[in-house]
């Protein structure tokens, strides 16, 4: 199959998009990515790009494509540009640039914004392709969530947008069961929707990693490790206010792994409430060094602000949390919350309490380590049956199959 996927993140930056686009080369696909100048999360294009862009052209056998855009810099007005900036950038030079590629289907990859949706439908009609959509975030309503957009009448304009993308897709996969009641608020069509979650990744069932030698060794603390984008949804104040309730419990360490556009507020903030003795701020690596941190966690941390929205995402890195075989903390609700429940794999506060985090980190640290591995292995034993990476790709590619399906039969009804 000629796979077209439409991203506007992509390796080298670290996203998800990178392990699926590895396995349907190595399951025989034709794969090309059509994507963005790499400068996430930091705002500044990668500097391994700026000198040699020639060595990005090719991933592990898939083609890939990169369009003109601005980076993401600093502020939401540069962020906004940055978003319309791919927009224009793929819709202008796209078809260009795929002017020699064949498409049976179109595949979009979207964290946010929803906009990458408008390219990839104006390939999709081009290439005469059916569109296949992966929400893995809801506008309008985390724009609403963020505070980003605050006019109910701008709000209104984004979900026409949103509708005018669904209503010109195959399908659309939502990442959460949660998900597909508001998807289908704006897809006029409700039977093209289906429930496609995100898979643990290989990587994280390493056994027996080798620690990070970044991290120093202190045998005397319970190590809470928390991966992944530092940003406004994953509600740092709240951590930060459980970390200053276990501020004389010498015991307790902080493990920040990653950055993101709150990472520097996070590190004056550390400094501010006289916390550097309790946060190791280690910022980011690739994926593959990830079971190496994870090899000094006593347990792993997800967070989300307390939103109606956020209530119906199951974090990524959950997935990624369970495969590793680490109990987890969370400070979240809805869906995210109930994986980490219904697996027994932690235990979990909501979203928002500061003090019922530090209540969690003191109950963990309290259990003996047998009950802490037995959780861990509660949870990796649910990864594998729930969100098994063989699995789901054999899911994805059976739901890329119906729409190639479909779209022929709908082109053959046109014709008679």
């Amino acid at each position: 199959m000629n796979i077209l996927i439409v991203s506007q993140y992509f390796w080298p930056e670290n996203f998800r998009i990178n392990d699926l686009t590895l396995d349907w080369v190595r399951r025989g696909h034709n794969v090309t990515v059509l994507t963005g100048i790499p400068n996430y999360p930091a705002g500044q294009v990668f500097d391994a790009y700026q000198k040699n862009p020639e060595v990005f052209g090719n991933y592990e056998g898939a083609r890939v494509l990169r369009v003109p855009m601005l980076s993401r810099g600093t502020g939401a007005a540069r962020l906004f540009l940055n978003y319309l900036s791919f927009v224009v950038g793929a819709s202008i030079c796209g078809p260009w640039k795929l002017r020699d590629v064949a498409a049976d289907v179109i595949f979009v990859f979207e964290p946010s914004p929803v906009t990458v949706g408008l390219p990839a439908v104006l390939l999709g009609w081009l290439k005469r392709a059916p569109v296949v959509f992966w929400a893995l975030d809801l506008w309008p309503e985390t724009l609403a969530a963020m505070g980003v957009v605050r006019s109910p009448r701008v709000l209104g304009w984004v979900g026409k947008m949103v509708r005018f993308i669904y209503d010109r897709c195959a399908l659309v996969l939502g990442q959460s069961n949660g998900f597909l009641e508001s998807i289908a608020k704006y897809c006029s069509d409700t039977r093209k929707i289906r429930y496609f979650p995100s898979w643990a990744e290989d990587v994280y069932s390493e056994a027996n990693a080798t620690p990070a030698p970044e991290v120093p060794v202190r045998e005397d603390v319970f190590n809470v490790v928390f991966a992944g984008n530092i940003g406004e949804a994953q509600d740092m104040p709240a951590v930060l206010d459980a970390a200053e309730r276990l501020k004389n419990n010498e015991s307790i360490r902080w493990l920040i792994v990653g950055d993101g556009r709150k990472s520097d507020w996070l590190r004056a903030e550390v400094a501010r409430r006289e916390l550097a003795d309790k946060f190791l701020l280690l910022g980011r690596f690739p994926v593959e060094r990830m079971p190496s941190f994870y090899a000094h966690a006593d347990a792993l941390l997800v967070s989300l602000k307390k939103d109606p929205v956020f209530s119906m995402t199951i974090p990524g890195k959950v997935q990624s949390y369970l495969m590793a075989g680490v109990p987890l903390i969370g400070m979240l609700d809805g869906e995210g919350a109930a994986v980490i429940r219904n697996a027994n794999a932690g235990l979990t506060c909501p979203a928002g309490d500061g003090a019922g985090l530090a209540a969690e980190v003191q109950r963990m640290a309290a259990m003996q380590r047998e009950e802490r591995r037995q959780l861990g292995a509660n949870g990796r034993a649910f990864a594998r049956r729930e969100f098994g990476r063989e699995l789901l790709m054999d899911k994805l590619d059976g739901l890329l199959q119906e729409a190639v399906t479909e779209d022929v039969k709908k082109r053959e009804r046109a014709l008679t």
